[in-house]
């Protein structure tokens, strides 16, 4: 009979007591969308000794700014910065306490941080939104990686990219996102140009955490070419941002170029403040601020060439490393070095998973769904889940187009919206549940499909992040996808990736292919595909391929028309054809309309 390994056992309990009261240890922290996580890991092994987790305050905010009247146009999603300062007030505190660590067996600390979350912030790096005479301005405030208001911006610097024929522009897959730093910096240019010449320092929330704890600013080489469009050692040109618009020509050169830093290297230590907020020491080594997904890779030790990550959660973010450099359509950008020093950092995305699956959950549920999961003690996903999982595959003749937050890969566009096919008067929740799991499997096969295909093959696939909690999603994404999944083991992924990259910059390990080797964290079985249900899923594959490329790939503009319908509605703009910059209020007094 197998070892009960959850046994008590007080002599093994206290002699790793005693090893952990005198191993050196490292804090990761990971900056999530709704909430932040610290956690204590071992340097020597990786063992994760204990972890605390702090909900943001006032979360995602998308209809007015917090204690106001001001009504944020469709597509916002703001936060506000002193909720990240609570993460390194509480959550630090707890985990050590957790953990039974004193604060003194910590050498390093390492962040983590949703990539596209972008603040302005003067000089000092103080946001605008903490300044007085700004705090009504949303523009002020930072902007989420989910905030797709800058649409009609991340349109124009495509085009005229194109026009030009940039030479970066193949690289982020011929199509720059709304998301990313140039179109929201243009968009508060346009729509707020007071705020605009407000901000001193455009800054991705990744370097800001840094600066918070270490007290000068620092510029991680991840963000700056996945999401700043800094290619072969350049930004784009002050020649190309004076065409976008003549008060953007000094963007890079007062507000974004700064020295750029290697993921793993020391950003500095922590100031007095800082050390106050965490219980830290003061000086205590932190590592250079990097992206929640790019810095998974080390907990799932993927940091190999043709060794992809999925890290789903609210969204899912793909990441692979390579020796080759490829041009990839519709990927989410690459860098040199933007995973781990030496190698081609690639990226592709998905901009809702969890979230669609949350968003059915909360708004299109019965009741009664929701009293049987209470009497039962599960979570509704989890009912769902189980009645989804024993109906055979298409047997709810459903197929669905995951882009209820718009198209991060292939099709970079995030003015699509997401599509269900197939209802009748017999579909049940568990049937929509299902074709929302398997849409979104659909797409994450999409991006592996336009990796191979352009020449840069995905040998293996490692999924990370909260999805691993349910094993349906994870069993039919390895049915979908026809490939065995590897499983990170440990649900807290990104401050785990984090705290690796903390012990590299506290030199207990030389580089983070080797702290990943001994830190990372991996399950020893796989989640393997049926085959099938496999087969069973090609037919509903090439359906969804069908409407991806008609509603994606201009067979039908009904999508955008009825966004640009929507924002019309609101703006009081022409509903004519897509909203442009022109459409949006202007008045720096009063940015958007005032709620009636």
């Amino acid at each position: 009979m197998a070892a009960n390994v959850n046994a008590h056992n007080p002599v093994a309990e206290a002699e790793e007591g005693a090893r952990t009261a005198h191993e050196p240890v490292v804090v990761g922290i990971d900056f999530g969308t709704l909430s932040g996580r610290a956690v204590v890991v071992r340097v020597s092994d990786g063992a994760e000794l204990g972890t605390a987790e702090h909900a943001y305050r006032h979360g995602v905010i998308t209809d007015r700014l917090p204690g106001r009247t001001v009504a944020l146009e469709p597509d916002s999603a703001l936060q506000d910065p002193d909720d990240y300062r609570e993460v390194l007030r509480r959550a630090v505190p707890e985990a050590l306490r957790k953990a039974g660590v004193t604060p003194d067996r910590v050498i390093g600390v390492g962040t983590d941080f949703t990539s596209c979350t972008v603040l302005p912030v003067t000089a000092d790096g103080t946001p605008l939104c903490e300044l007085t005479d700004l705090a009504d301005r949303p523009h002020a405030w930072p902007k989420l990686w989910r905030h797709h208001a800058a649409q009609p911006e991340a349109d124009e610097i495509t085009a005229l990219a194109a026009e030009r024929g940039e030479a970066w522009l193949p690289r982020y897959g011929g199509r720059i996102s709304s998301e990313w730093q140039f179109a929201k910096a243009l968009q508060v240019l346009r729509d707020d140009p007071g705020v605009y010449e407000r901000t001193e320092r455009w800054i991705e929330g990744a370097d800001w955490i840094v600066w918070e704890l270490c007290g000068h600013e620092t510029r991680n080489a991840a963000c700056a070419g996945y999401k700043g469009l800094h290619q072969d050692g350049a930004w784009p040109s002050r020649d190309f941002l004076a065409a976008l618009d003549p008060g953007f020509a000094d963007f890079v050169g007062a507000r974004l170029d700064h020295p750029l830093s290697q993921v793993g290297d020391r950003a500095g230590g922590l100031t007095a403040r800082a050390a106050a907020w965490t219980g830290l020491p003061e000086g205590t080594p932190v590592a250079v601020g990097t992206i929640d997904a790019h810095v998974t890779a080390a907990t799932a030790q993927t940091t190999g060439p043709g060794r992809m990550l999925a890290i789903m959660g609210t969204s899912t973010c793909h990441v692979m490393n390579s020796e080759v450099l490829a041009e990839v359509p519709g990927m989410c950008g690459m860098a040199l070095g933007g995973i781990t020093p030496g190698m081609w950092g690639y990226e592709a995305g998905q901009s809702g998973v969890g979230d669609v699956f949350g968003w059915f959950v909360d708004t299109h549920v019965p009741p009664a769904y929701h009293e049987e999961a209470a009497s039962l003690g599960v979570s509704v996903h989890e009912l769902l889940s189980d009645r989804a999982a024993r109906a055979a595959v298409g047997e709810h003749g459903l197929v669905a187009l995951d882009w209820h937050s718009g198209n991060r890969s292939v099709l970079v566009d995030h003015s699509l919206s997401g599509v269900l096919v197939g209802m009748t008067l017999a579909t049940r929740p568990e049937d929509v549940y299902r074709a929302l799991v398997e849409a979104t499997a659909f797409g994450t096969r999409t991006i592996v499909e336009a990796f191979t295909g352009a020449g840069i093959p995905v040998l293996d696939l490692t999924v990370g992040g909260g999805m691993v909690r349910n094993p349906f999603v994870l069993q039919v994404y390895a049915d979908v996808l026809n490939r065995p999944l590897r499983v990170v083991a440990s649900e807290h992924s990104c401050a785990v990736g984090a705290a690796i990259h903390a012990s590299v910059a506290a030199g207990a390990h030389p580089d983070v292919h080797t702290a990943s080797a001994a830190m990372g964290r991996v399950r020893a079985d796989t989640v393997d595909p049926d085959p099938e249900r496999a087969a069973a899923y090609e037919p509903l594959f090439a359906i969804y391929t069908e409407l991806h490329d008609h509603f994606g790939r201009g067979g039908s503009d009904s999508l955008r028309q009825l966004r640009a319908l929507r924002r019309a509605a609101f703006t009081g703009a022409s509903p004519g054809g897509a909203p442009g910059a022109a459409d949006r209020p202007t008045d720096t007094t009063a940015p958007v309309k005032e709620e009636r």
